[in-house]
Order: C-alpha cells, then structure tokens, then sequence
C-alpha cells in the first residue's frame, strides 16, 4: 500500500511522519505522474486557496478528480474545503464529497481549541473506546452532508466536524498534529477496503 499526500502548501509532512509510524510507504504529491502509482491520498490543512490555485497551476485539479472517483481521499481542515462541493466563496474545489463548509467558521487562529469527541466508527475501526483528541486551528465546519455523505463526529452542540463518503474522508480538525494515530489507521483501513 502507498499513500500520498497534496505537497504543494500545508502541513504535508506531518501527515507523512504519522504514515511513516505506521508503516505504511508514502509519497509528496505535486504533479499529475505523482498519483500514478498510489491506493489513496491524504488532502492536507493548511490554506484552502492557496492550494486549489496551486492544484489549478500544476495542473491537478482534473487528475485529482479522477482519483477520488476510484480511489481513497482524506481532507483534514483546508483539505476538507478543498474536498467539498460548496465553500460559499469562489474558489477551486475538487468537488468530489457531499458536503458543504464553512471556512474559519470557530474564528481566527487565536479563537483554535481542542476537545474531546466521540467518534463511534473509528472505535469500531480501531478497536478501542477512548475518546479522540482533536485540535481546530482556523479550523471549518461541515455545515452540511448531502447525497451518499453521513456525519461520522460532531461536536456537543451538533455541529458536524467530521463526515464519510464512501472512499471520501473530511475532518475540520488535523490529526495529524497529536500522537493519536488512529484516524490515520481508520484512512488506510478505507483505503484497504
């Protein structure tokens, strides 16, 4: 198995270190040949913008598209925008998931916090029953799943930060920045399925 992740802005290589503790080979990801050889690819935070206009640059957004038809992606934070139908502002989108977010919907970097959530499939996934730690920096909100999408976590208050589509993963906040890697093992279980 080899997974890649989006290289072109964000926090790429921390997504790559968790992968590496698993043991699983992986991949920067930065033009079209480099999604030749992979069985799924990780969508990075970072800055939904920016990304999708370097993705129209190097020319991956048609690429990008064909992969998530077949094959496994996981959007975490701007990844997820990126991932989205609808960001309600004009900007690239892959277009691929049924859901719809909200950018920087908990407020600026200062307002970024962690909690605790409760996330029934990845415990079955995982086998184990301890809450997961997440952390939101600037961080989306799913307002919306549509079509063939289910909410997989919400915060208490119900506003869904965590949602599935098949092969397609989001999650507004970035595991990738705790110790925790279950959320990186429940990715390759669906990229393995």
């Amino acid at each position: 198995m080899k997974i890649g992740v989006l290289a072109l802005q964000g926090d790429f290589a921390e997504h790559i270190t968790t992968l590496k503790r698993l043991g699983v080979e992986t991949a920067e990801v930065r033009l079209p040949g480099h999604l030749d050889d992979l069985d799924g690819l990780i969508l990075p935070g970072g800055e939904s913008t920016t990304i999708g206009k370097l993705a129209v640059a190097f020319g991956l957004m048609e690429p990008l598209r064909d992969f998530g038809k077949n094959k496994a992606i996981w959007g975490t934070c701007a990844g997820a925008i990126f991932l989205s139908r609808d960001a309600k502002r004009d900007q690239p989108l892959l277009s691929l998931m049924d859901i719809s977010v909200e950018r920087n919907a908990f407020g600026r970097q200062v307002d970024s916090f962690e909690v605790e959530l409760d996330i029934p499939e990845l415990k079955a996934a995982t086998k184990t029953d301890a809450p997961y730690h997440a952390v939101f920096i600037r961080a989306p909100l799913i307002e919306t799943v549509f079509g063939e999408a289910k909410p997989l976590s919400q915060l208490p208050d119900g506003r869904i930060v965590a949602a599935r589509q098949g092969k397609l993963l989001a999650t507004s906040f970035h595991p990738e920045l705790t110790d925790d890697s279950r959320f990186h093992q429940y990715f390759v279980s669906i990229v393995s399925s």
